[in-house]
């Protein structure tokens, strides 16, 4: 079968043709570039556990060497400290340069045999049939390209989205934030800062650390101000850094600066067809500065397992549209939220009125967001395909599961993140005391064997995994887990027929022309519960 295309090769692109790779199918990267990036260390990512743990699963190296986990995070207003975070009890949020986050993906994939990668090759023209997708590429690689799908994850311009004729509709010019990386010597190293309202200048600034002393500064300009220009960005530099260090200036070494505009936008649609957008080609979302190549890594990671399932065995029409269903829902409340709130916590009045009887301030509300909660920030629920079952967790249907440590078949426990892009869904049987047992003494005792029988009837791929706690969950109960990693449905005990009925959900019903009813091993009437 012919590889996906996949247009573009920025830290969506490259990540896409890695989970896809993960999942068994090939690609080929169309890249208009040379395959290199400037070093810009003044655009850079926040990545939160769940695309953090995509991003090392896919084999990118630069996390460990180049990206700086907070230490904490301080939000001051005017002079004073209104709340300080501290990450001991969970993954703080890890800062790196864009640039290194695309030279480790592009270096995984370089070395990946499912993956090719094609620079100097420009889009000029796309026709679909019945089977698959046809490219006219012009540049290094002048030449027509087959494959089964095309995804356009190349940016905000994308010539895959013009050419599918479809709209971006949105707001430009939403912010405007002057930025700046340097290398200096500040107060508590390695805390993340946001300062709302200080004593002078701008509304609001941003301190970010990387690695080696060097931090990203953002100050947030107005709306309609004058360009900003070398002079008037060392005067915010050197008022800020002052301000900060008592009231003299330390001493720095300025690396890059920029200015970030935010625009807020989203395409009409996200598939024509066996063509798809993904990343800053469906949507632009700048509110908090750093979250739109986040957003698109999950882009890619809801893409990719849903491409992967068409491409082995065929997957629904249904299943297909999914992506766009679930992706640009779950951007689209981003949007919405941002529009709403923004204005009113950059006035910094009619926040009550907004969400009455919230009590939230609006730094709170802000670090929220920068830390992946809230409405600003927290990590999207997918509509679930099924109800939860009996038993309810602290996870709720259609949200990203907890990383918990797991039995794998080969005996080992890793984390459970650790086993999603696989291609496969993940059943996972909370059974207390488990740890403490080799894997032989259990793995044919009590549920096991049934379970393991229902998991092997399921109409997808699927991998049986133990853990010795699940986060409110009772012992017994088994949970359903998407390739994504998000959780489709939870059950008490072993009940072949519902967990069947629910991967067939996953999977939303079997593509045209296959079999819809349920194989032997898997009884078309739900069984009791084995406790």
């Amino acid at each position: 079968m012919d590889p996906v295309i996949v247009v573009g090769s920025g830290p969506v692109g490259l990540s896409l043709s890695l989970a896809l790779a993960g999942h068994g199918v090939p690609s080929v990267l169309l890249d208009e570039g040379p395959g290199k990036d400037e070093p810009r260390p003044a655009r850079s990512v926040v990545l939160h556990s769940d695309t953090a743990a995509m991003v090392h699963r896919l084999g990118c190296t630069t996390l460990r060497d180049e990206g700086a986990p907070y230490a904490a995070w301080r939000t001051l207003r005017r002079r004073q400290e209104s709340r300080r975070i501290t990450f001991e009890d969970q993954p703080a949020p890890l800062h790196l340069p864009q640039h290194a986050l695309t030279r480790g993906l592009r270096a995984a994939a370089s070395a990946h045999p499912l993956v090719q990668l094609v620079a100097d090759t420009r889009l000029e023209s796309l026709e679909q049939d019945d089977r698959g997708v046809t490219a006219r590429t012009r540049g290094g690689h002048a030449t027509w390209w087959r494959g089964s799908h095309l995804a356009g994850c190349d940016g905000a311009r994308s010539t895959v989205r013009k050419l599918l004729g479809i709209r971006f509709p949105g707001r430009t010019s939403v912010e405007r934030h002057a930025v700046a990386a340097l290398r200096a010597e500040l107060p508590r190293p390695g805390e993340a800062l946001l300062h709302r309202n200080p004593p002078s200048g701008p509304e609001e600034i941003t301190a970010r650390p990387l690695p080696d002393g060097v931090w990203r500064l953002d100050w947030l300009l107005p709306a309609r101000g004058d360009l900003v220009t070398p002079d008037a960005l060392v005067t915010l530099i050197r008022d800020t850094l002052a301000l900060w260090c008592g009231g003299s200036t330390p001493p720095y070494d300025l690396i890059d600066t920029g200015v970030h505009i935010q625009h807020h936008r989203l395409a009409r649609r996200w598939r024509d067809g066996r063509a798809f957008l993904a990343g800053d080609a469906a949507h632009l979302l700048g509110a908090l500065g750093t979250q739109s190549v986040e957003e698109g890594l999950r882009d890619a990671e809801n893409l990719a397992w849903k491409l992967a399932l068409d491409w082995h065995q065929g997957a629904s029409e249904a299943l297909l549209d999914s992506y766009e269903g679930e992706r640009r829902t779950a951007v689209a409340a981003r949007l919405r939220a941002a529009d709403q709130t923004m204005p009113v916590l950059r006035g910094g009045a009619g926040l009550r009125s907004l969400l009455p009887g919230s009590g939230r301030s609006a730094e709170s509300l802000l670090t929220d967001g920068h830390l992946g909660r809230g409405p600003l920030g927290s990590r999207p629920v997918y509509a679930p395909p099924v109800a939860v079952r009996e038993v309810p967790t602290d996870t709720e249907p259609g949200g990203p599961v907890a990383d918990v440590p797991v039995c794998a078949p080969d005996g080992a426990t890793v984390p459970l993140r650790d086993l999603l892009g696989r291609g496969k869904l993940l059943v996972l049987l909370v059974a207390p005391g488990t740890g403490v047992w080799d894997r032989r003494h259990w793995a044919g005792a009590g549920l096991m064997p049934r379970l393991a029988a229902a998991v092997t009837a399921l109409p997808v791929p699927a991998e049986l995994l133990v853990a010795d706690a699940y986060p409110g969950a009772p012992a017994h109960t088994v949970l359903l887990v998407r390739p994504d990693g998000h959780l489709a449905a939870t059950f008490a005990g072993v009940r072949p027929a519902e967990l069947y009925a629910a991967a067939d959900a996953v999977r939303a019903g079997a593509p045209a022309g296959a079999p819809e009813s349920a194989p032997a091993g898997a009884p078309a009437t739900p069984a009791p519960v084995i406790d």
